[in-house]
């Protein structure tokens, strides 16, 4: 036997086993033909046997990893949306104070 490991391309591997399953071909001619050794045939068998169902399973394509967006910033793109103002509610004043400050349309100071 021959030392060195020969690669068998994938759709040589195919034609082998059709050639064996669908033609009839023996095993051990196949073998001497491809220069691999009989295990090296009936586990490409096993292989298609215990896997070849995943042929006819639609999976979507993969998708290309995403990279993490960065948030916007105000300044980066201006907002079509109005924006309204928002003011803290700590900014709000109570009743006792507005009675402090007075009524607005009132004049400041002695009069």
């Amino acid at each position: 036997m021959n030392s060195e490991r020969r690669h068998v391309e994938p759709h040589e591997r195919i034609a082998a086993l059709k050639r064996h399953l669908l033609e009839g071909v023996p095993v051990s001619t196949i073998c001497d033909e491809l220069g691999i050794a009989p295990t090296a045939f009936y586990r490409w068998q096993k292989e298609l046997f215990e896997n070849g169902h995943t042929l006819f399973e639609t999976v979507a394509p993969p998708r290309p990893p995403t990279t993490p967006r960065m948030p916007r910033s105000s300044s980066s793109k201006p907002s079509s949306r109005r924006k309204t103002r928002s003011w803290p509610s700590s900014w709000k004043l109570s009743p006792r104070k507005k009675k402090e400050m007075g009524r607005p349309d009132q004049a400041l100071g002695p009069a």
